[in-house]
């Protein structure tokens, strides 16, 4: 059993995000800049937010937070987010998720513009990934795809389950895997709530990447012996094991399921690290598209 390293990844991918920020600089181009809109006071959110400027600022990018309060007005967010649209001097911006309940995330998400929809979620942009356009890509998707890619994880032909269908990870990384590309020519199937049968059809995937958001959901008799086993969730619950009292948790009993596969992500330092890697590119992406 091999541990796939994320944060090893993410470092290495961040020093190479830094030197083409650098080159950009030292040739007087201006820094890609990410701007961030946060509405609320929800902790979680508020880290998230904190971990992606330093993440931009650790790599010369230009980071910015435009705070709200839970009782701003939908209009006051869609206004700010037409004028983000038109400032030249972004060139990316995502909208922190979760919102509050009268302001409507669909209208959030088709007022931005897709040519700054770092995020990925657009219509637009998840259309081209379907067709196989070039476009910006899901954070974390992205990131999942880029760790099978360093690892050189055979995914050719490869029967891949995802556990989970989420328009944020399940959904858009099937149609990753699928396409015609390396990482991907993967024969995908996308497992739920509903699916009948669940352990039966996982314990043959060569691939299993789990999504579903319930901790240490997947035990080692739903895993194939050698499979690459991909574990997205982190939940965080109280523990006796840490001085803060928390732990994070992921979707996968990481003791008895890593003595079955060859490879496989740790919680925390698996998939999380690579998230903002994935926003990290698209946002350079989105710099080096400037008019």
């Amino acid at each position: 059993m091999k541990i796939i390293d994320g944060k090893l990844v993410a470092q290495e991918i961040r020093a190479e995000i830094a030197k083409e920020v650098a080159v950009m600089i030292d040739n007087d181009i201006k820094a890609p800049h990410l701007v961030a809109i946060l509405v609320g006071d929800d902790g979680a959110s508020h880290t998230y937010v904190e971990n992606k400027r330093k993440a931009c600022e650790s790599v010369g990018m230009t980071s910015s937070v435009y705070k709200f309060s839970e009782n701003v007005s939908e209009k006051e967010l869609l206004d700010t987010i037409d004028f983000l649209n038109n400032d030249n001097d972004v060139d990316g911006f995502i909208v922190q998720e979760p919102l509050p309940k009268h302001i409507s995330s669909e209208k959030v998400l088709e007022k931005i513009d897709y040519r700054k929809d770092v995020d990925g979620f657009h219509p637009i942009n998840v259309g081209k990934m379907m067709l196989g356009i070039d476009t910006f890509l899901p954070a974390t998707p992205f990131g999942i795809v880029k760790l099978l890619e360093r690892y050189k994880i055979e995914t050719e032909g490869k029967n891949c389950v995802i556990i989970g269908r989420s328009h944020i990870v399940g959904s858009p990384l099937s149609m990753l895997l699928s396409r015609n590309t390396n990482p991907g020519n993967c024969t995908v199937t996308i497992c739920h709530s509903k699916t009948k049968n669940l352990a039966e059809i996982t314990s043959k995937a060569d691939i299993l990447i789990a999504a579903l958001g319930k901790p240490q959901f997947v035990t080692a008799d739903m895993v194939k012996e050698g499979a690459t086993v991909i574990d997205v969730g982190t939940t965080r619950l109280p523990s006796t094991e840490t001085k803060s009292g928390f732990k994070l948790f992921g979707d996968v009993k990481f003791d008895e399921v890593s003595k079955k596969c060859s490879y496989i992500t740790p919680v925390p330092g698996g998939v999380g690290p690579m998230t903002i890697v994935g926003l990290l590119l698209n946002t350079l992406k989105a710099a080096k598209n400037r008019k």
